[in-house]
């Protein structure tokens, strides 16, 4: 069985960092076998993928996030991160970990609960 854990969020400035972990048990993270991704959804707007990690080693980024996020994986601890730099408010959001290995990014197969992210001006 498969389970994704986020946690990390929090409430602060602008300006400011976060690091959100994903625990995924279940999921041997140093096999390849995974797409594994960041996602955010804030009330009224639609999911967004942040940023993805590729079975081939291939890394992307949202346009909004690129060269201020940074994600990646430690294959010993089963864990996925996001480091978020210089935070702006609109990215405030849920924060989702998903996992999949078809790849299917927005239509993953595993979903994590989400960890709050709020960031005030």
């Amino acid at each position: 069985q498969i389970e994704l854990a986020e946690s990390g969020g929090g409430s602060v400035q602008a300006g400011g960092s976060l690091r959100l972990s994903c625990v995924a048990d279940g999921i041997r993270l140093f096999a390849n076998t995974y797409c594994m991704g960041w996602f955010r959804q804030s009330p009224g707007k639609e999911r967004e993928a942040v940023a993805g990690i590729h079975t081939d080693g291939t890394i992307r980024y949202s346009d909004s996030v690129k060269g201020r996020f940074t994600i990646s994986q430690d294959r010993a601890q089963e864990t996925l991160y996001l480091e978020m730099n210089t935070l702006k408010p609109d990215d405030t959001a849920m924060y989702y970990c998903a996992a999949d290995q078809a790849c299917r990014w927005a239509e993953s197969t595993y979903w994590g609960q989400g960890t709050q992210v709020t960031i005030s001006s």
